[in-house]
């Protein structure tokens, strides 16, 4: 299996060949990374494995699109990330649905 790293760089270059970070707008790929959140959830309801994954990487391609035109990495965003949850505290719903306490 290849490493995050290495595939991040692949996709990062086959943006670049295709004019996508040049020329795109991150609201374009936002739009583009909604659009897979919902193929996301219909593959999760119909329990489709492979569409899921699929959806997944659809999903993680939009934002390195996003990342890669504004000059950030999908490693820094995690990390800005997990600095506000580290610490969170809270409960699971049924659902599955954390909630968060304030």
């Amino acid at each position: 299996m290849k490493s995050f790293a290495y595939l991040e760089n692949l996709i990062e270059m086959w943006g670049r060949e295709l004019q996508i970070i040049q020329n795109g707008k991150p609201m374009g790929q936002a739009i583009k990374t909604a659009e897979e959140v919902v193929e996301l959830l219909v593959a999760i309801n119909a329990q489709n494995h492979e569409e899921t994954m699929d959806a997944i990487g659809d999903i993680i391609v939009t934002l390195i699109m996003i990342c890669a035109k504004i000059g950030v990495t999908i490693p820094q965003c995690m990390e800005v990330s997990y600095e506000s949850i580290k610490d969170r505290k809270g409960y699971l719903l049924p659902t599955g649905v954390f909630v968060k306490i304030e």
